[in-house]
């Protein structure tokens, strides 16, 4: 982490009106980002060909918990453009959370390297460039790869997402959800995959069928097809994804001891191969943080900003039910003071009501080799605003680094659309070296927290002692007559008893007093809470509510 101190907030520029060397148009362009209070610079405006460091291009703070979508065809700078964003919302005090699905955003945590591109870039768009590293925290989806271990209980992960990871149809979700609520009802806790294993091999084993019956609309069949699918996907490894301790999503939300908000890096390069199972994950970090956070309305800034990169994966094949859902969770957590921003190729990518929620856009280079790139490129153009740019043409000209902006501005109306070429990250534009990335995640005190796993009586082992015979109970043993110094015997032994008694009191307690102050007890603490009641209320995404 870098110890460098908040610089004091830049003055917000005047409409540029004093500049006759812009042209007309661009001058109205650039008159519509002259905002009055706290906002991010993305770079400077671009017209016919040139950059006109004059007119700069900014997107509002208060307005990031609007959500926001980044775009663009693989290589022109998607990455970049977030490190950037991320940088200067952590500078604002507020906290950022990163996917890094190619393994090269944990540079945000280190100085960037001065080199003869990134003057010309900062000259091109009169950027003071320091090289800043800014204070972040590395996490990896079950431990699996460098990063501290986000873990989640099958309870909290619920029905309808697990659903989607384990590729069910409807039919089968609605059977999930079913079972969810059997186990929740007889108390069954499902911490891990053995735990709903267990309860649906209980549910078409002999002594389960009729409890089976009394569910109502779970056949066999679905249950097996339910049963195989866990069998599956637990043999791909992809067990150590749930369990505890549960990652409690409010540590999302914490800001370093000289003011900047912690950039969260979830490391994703060792999960490429299971696209369903992070782009899952990530939303039940997201429905998670809905279900904890309050309700806040309109924030000088964000509680928090969310990128969800290679947002395509979360969408395609979705049920009705889960889009529905989605498209919920995004609506309303805007006003619990988090934005939600989705990185995709094409906005086509996103279904149109989520689209509909997302009011900055940045845009960059389309491809159009394809009859199919033809109709994306179409279709992205016609969810901008009317331009003054042939945007058709500007969008598959556009140069690595620059992209077509509309954010909303201090009152809520979109932007001019305007072409800009961005600025650069202040932080190492790359991975950090290994061995450091590690020293990171070592030296975290979260570390400690969350790196061993822990499993404790649950739904599995309480099922499998029902099957286990129950031991021969043996003879109560005899007891011995009273004599003349009563049960207790002569006050000496008494004493001595009493005594050796209170020691050992004072030694459990020592005990208690040390197990109970652990980082380890604390987690698991919040875990149980989930468990508290016979039965567990859920939310639209059939997630557990946790109250902490």
């Amino acid at each position: 982490m870098s110890d460098r101190e908040i610089p004091p907030a830049a003055p917000a520029p005047e409409a540029p009106t004093h500049a006759p060397a812009l042209p007309a148009k661009a001058l109205e362009i650039a008159s519509g980002y002259a905002f009055t209070g706290p906002a991010l610079d993305l770079g400077a405006l671009l017209w016919e060909g040139r950059c006109l460091p004059d007119a700069q291009v900014r997107v509002p703070l208060p307005v990031l918990n609007r959500h926001g979508l980044v775009a663009g065809a693989t290589g022109t700078g998607k990455t970049k453009t977030l490190q950037l964003i991320a940088e200067q919302l952590s500078a604002q005090g507020v906290p950022v959370f990163l996917a890094d699905v190619k393994g090269d955003v944990s540079g945000v945590s280190a100085p960037g390297a001065d080199n003869d591109k990134i003057r010309s870039r900062a000259a091109e768009v009169r950027q003071r460039w320091t090289a800043t590293g800014f204070p972040a925290e590395f996490y990896a989806l079950g431990g699996l790869g460098h990063g501290i271990p986000v873990r989640a209980t099958v309870t909290s992960f619920g029905p309808v997402l697990l659903s989607k990871v384990l590729g069910l149809n409807q039919t089968q979700e609605q059977s999930l959800g079913l079972i969810f609520h059997y186990a929740d009802g007889k108390g069954l806790e499902l911490l891990d995959l053995k735990d709903l294993r267990a309860v649906v091999a209980f549910l078409t084993s002999d002594e389960g069928k009729a409890e089976l019956k009394e569910l109502g609309g779970l056949s066999a069949a679905t249950a097996g097809v339910i049963l195989r699918s866990l069998t599956a996907f637990e043999a791909q490894g992809m067990g150590t994804f749930f369990g505890e301790p549960e990652f409690d999503t409010a540590e999302l939300l914490r800001t370093a001891p000289d003011g900047r908000g912690v950039v969260s890096v979830l490391e994703l390069p060792a999960v490429q191969d299971k696209p369903r199972l992070f782009s899952t994950f990530l939303m039940w970090l997201l429905a998670d943080l809905f279900h904890d956070l309050p309700e806040v309305g309109d924030v000088d800034k964000p509680k928090l900003v969310f990128f969800f990169d290679e947002a395509h994966l979360l969408f395609g094949d979705a049920s009705k039910a889960f889009l529905e859902s989605i498209t919920q969770t995004v609506r309303l957590i805007r006003s619990k003071g988090v934005g939600v921003f989705f990185v995709t190729q094409t906005p086509k990518d996103v279904p149109a009501d989520v689209l509909a929620q997302l009011g900055n856009r940045i845009q960059h280079a389309l491809r159009a080799f394809t009859p199919d790139d033809q109709k994306a490129l179409k279709a992205t153009v016609r969810t901008f605003p009317d331009s003054a740019y042939d945007l058709e043409e500007l969008l598959t000209g556009l140069g690595t680094g620059e992209a077509v902006v509309t954010v909303l501005s201090e009152k809520g109306a979109p932007t001019p659309v305007a072409a800009t070429r961005l600025r650069a990250p202040e932080s190492l534009m790359g991975p950090v070296e290994p061995a450091a990335l590690d020293r990171a995640v070592t030296g975290s005190p979260l570390f400690e927290r969350y790196a061993q796993p822990v499993d404790r009586e649950s739904a599995y082992e309480k099922l499998r002692r029902r099957e286990e015979p129950e031991p021969e109970r043996q003879p109560e043993p005899k007891r011995r007559p009273k004599d003349d110094r009563g049960a207790g015997g002569d006050k000496g032994e008494r004493g001595e008893r009493g005594q050796r008694g209170q020691r050992e009191r004072r030694g459990d307690a020592s005990v208690v007093e040390q197990v109970v102050g652990s980082g380890m007890f604390k987690s698991l603490a919040r875990s149980i809470g989930t468990q508290i009641g016979r039965e567990i209320t859920r939310s639209v995404f059939g997630t557990a509510r946790r109250r902490r």
